[in-house]
């Protein structure tokens, strides 16, 4: 009959501070050149918003000169930001603060 040895085992050093990802935002900013009407109909389509939060997110843009509009991963930021330029509207990302 065999013994085996015993075997020990270590645990994976890990930080344990680990923080979570900061999210990323979408920017969508006032422009001159697109209607009010056709930015709540972006925002109503493309990311499925209300008619009262696309009509909100698009006073902000106008009266403020931007409003975020959505937020997440860098990579789900970068697909929105092309998509509103795809609409026509100007938008950026940035981290959020």
């Amino acid at each position: 009959m065999t013994k085996t040895a015993p075997v020990q085992h270590r645990e994976p050093e890990v930080d344990a501070t680990l923080e979570p990802e900061t999210p990323w935002v979408t920017i969508v900013w006032n422009d001159p050149v697109n209607l009010m009407s056709y930015v709540a109909y972006v925002f109503r389509t493309y990311f499925g918003y209300t008619e009262a939060k696309a009509t909100e997110l698009m006073m902000a843009v106008h009266h403020e000169g931007k409003a975020v509009v959505s937020s997440g991963s860098r990579e789900q930021m970068e697909r929105h930001v092309q998509a509103m330029h795809e609409f026509g509207l100007w938008a950026t990302l940035q981290k959020d603060t």
